[in-house]
């Protein structure tokens, strides 16, 4: 028992998600990149506020103020574009490893918004094991503690093992990309090393012509 929670206290440290606060105005896009190993679940909850400058502060937003969101793997493909309303989450798994572009903007269904249109957006990403319910899987499945317990720790481990692939994978990108530019600086030297030998050569054949007509005349 003592070793199964040293393993999850230690396997905690290495859990994914991360909150964002953005400040934006209508139809104003902010994207940003996540990291995500493939074959990773994402889920994004979100709540969007609208600014009152009569009260000087941010209130939640009405119904007719949407949240569309935008992700595109790294291969500039589109895993998401949806519209969703002002507050709850949205979801989507990663079908290749790297880095993820997710794009978020707020528009009203109205012809403009009031407030000046200055928005807010929270915005908590949670990746892996994180998205599970825990509490919902022991109620459905009537796990004990330590059933449940060994399941987390068994999910975690599996998370690890896909993080690890994943760094294999930059791993193995980054050498091959130090190979071909380490190659084309190699070219490059020949190449300048050929220009540098092609130019003495004509100098010294030019000097040559050069003396010899003067020693004619």
């Amino acid at each position: 028992m003592a070793l199964l929670l040293l393993l999850g206290q230690l396997l905690a440290l290495m859990g994914y998600g991360g909150a964002f606060y953005l400040e934006v105005r209508e139809l104003e896009e902010k994207c940003f990149i996540q990291e995500i190993p493939d074959g990773t679940v994402v889920i994004g909850n979100y709540k969007t506020e609208l600014y009152d400058p009569a009260m000087e502060k941010y209130q939640p937003s009405p119904q007719w103020i949407n949240l569309f969101v935008f992700v595109k793997d790294p291969e500039n493909k589109n895993l998401l574009a949806r519209q969703y309303g002002p507050q709850g989450s949205f979801t989507f798994t990663s079908q290749s490893p790297g880095e993820h572009q997710i794009c978020l903007h707020l528009e009203s269904i109205r012809f403009a918004l009031f407030y000046d249109g200055k928005l807010a957006i929270h915005l908590d990403m949670q990746l892996g094991e994180h998205t599970n319910d825990y509490a919902e899987f022991a109620a459905k499945d009537k796990l004990t503690q330590m059933h449940l317990r060994v399941q987390q720790l068994v999910e975690q481990v599996e998370l690890i093992q896909k993080e690890q692939e994943y760094q294999r994978w930059r791993e193995e990108r980054f050498r091959q990309t130090s190979e071909s530019t380490n190659q084309r600086v190699l070219w490059w030297s020949i190449l300048q090393t050929f220009i540098l030998v092609a130019t003495g050569v004509w100098q010294m054949q030019h000097l040559k012509s050069f003396f010899k007509a003067k020693k004619l005349v």
